[in-house]
């Protein structure tokens, strides 16, 4: 009876009528997308403030490393887990740690998955990553992850510090999508597409059954972005 009902089902859904895929409709007037790049810098750090995040700015990568020593003596961090990213490596983290007293650790230091899944769980007190986007229309950061940007770094620790040059800000989110993925035609160039893609909008959030919201539950109960530039 259950396969009859089944292959009932199967054959309407084969024998139905082919439609064609609609067309993506043009971007709308968003506001952001008329806004300079000065604007949209205060756009992004109004909403993510609003989101209970942190925004500092900072002229260059070395005022960058001052603002994270200013944030480490605050936050009380010890131990750090830090992606191996274009915009970490720049920081050289683990000389700027050994200044400060803090042991700044990678993924590549770990010799499995498991003894670094410990880690970036239950010893860092903090992930420290890059981004390749920020999303001005809703305070969102955008990474990319493969080999030198873990997932977990900037999911796991109870603080996620993530450093974002502000000429990755762009208006809204159909840019991202259409540089990160886009379609066989639209493609810039022939990378390969990313395994994973993580959009972050301020700390972690849920909301019981009833609406009431409550951050941090699974990841990131703070969120910290220093603007490079």
């Amino acid at each position: 009876m259950v396969n009859n009902a089944r292959d009932e089902i199967l054959g309407k859904m084969k024998r139905a009528p082919k439609k064609e895929v609609p067309s993506r409709p043009s971007l709308p007037p968003y506001r952001t997308l008329a806004m300079d790049k000065e604007q949209l810098v205060v756009e992004f750090t109004r909403i993510l403030v609003e989101e209970t995040g942190v925004v500092h700015r900072v002229k260059d990568y070395q005022a960058a490393l001052d603002k994270l020593t200013e944030v480490a003596r605050e936050e009380g961090l010890k131990k750090v887990m830090a992606t191996t990213d274009d915009v970490t490596a720049r920081l050289d983290l683990p000389s700027w740690g050994k200044k400060n007293n803090v042991q700044v650790m990678t993924p590549r230091d770990f010799p499995d998955r498991n003894s670094y899944r410990d880690a970036v769980f239950d010893v860092a007190d903090a992930g420290i990553t890059g981004a390749d986007f920020a999303v001005a229309e809703s305070g969102t950061l955008g990474l990319i992850h493969n080999r030198d940007q873990a997932r977990l770094v900037s999911l796991a620790p109870i603080l996620h510090i993530a450093v974002v040059p502000v000429d990755r800000i762009v208006p809204v989110y159909e840019q991202v999508i259409e540089k990160v993925f886009g379609n066989k035609v639209g493609r810039t160039d022939r990378s390969p597409l990313p395994s994973q893609f993580v959009f972050i909008t301020g700390p972690s959030m849920t909301g019981d059954i009833q609406g009431v919201l409550f951050k941090g539950m699974h990841g990131p109960r703070k969120v910290i972005v220093i603007l490079v530039g």
